[in-house]
């Protein structure tokens, strides 16, 4: 499976850590994200991770800000695009179950790089429910 993952300068030790976790379960990780502490934008991350689970280079992304909701609106401006805000593995299971979601947004400064590794291997643990769930994710492209 390859995952996509961008970071601005708030994520680069999550990145790191989620990098390791997931190359140690045998994932292919495309990487687009900043591994400095200098400012940059994330808007340019989000964009080519939503990109790459668009076009089919990635499964799933992954993507990292301060408070994860900048990166997340970015990544969801593209069609087809469900990138859920996450800040636990509870929330992380039920963007997968109920949304269909694609993409996981962390917010960095709320929360600790163990919390969010637990919530990516949640994420991409969990299968879509469809069902009654499909009609509803549906409706979510404008």
């Amino acid at each position: 499976m390859k995952i996509s993952i961008g970071n601005d300068h708030a994520g680069p030790d999550y990145k790191k850590a989620i990098v390791l976790f997931l190359e140690q379960k045998g994932y292919t990780i495309i990487n687009h994200g900043t591994d400095t502490f200098d400012s940059v934008d994330y808007p340019d991350f989000g964009h080519k991770v939503a990109t790459d689970v668009l076009e089919g280079k990635a499964n799933f992304g992954i993507v990292i800000c301060g408070s994860g909701n900048g990166i997340a609106m970015s990544a969801n401006k593209h069609q087809g695009i469900r990138a859920a805000l996450c800040w636990t593995k509870e929330i992380a299971s039920l963007a997968r179950q109920h949304n269909d979601a694609n993409i996981i947004s962390i917010p960095a400064r709320y929360t600790s790089i163990q919390q969010a590794i637990e919530m990516v291997d949640t994420f991409l643990n969990t299968d879509f429910e469809g069902g009654r769930h499909a009609t509803r994710v549906g409706k979510i492209s404008c």
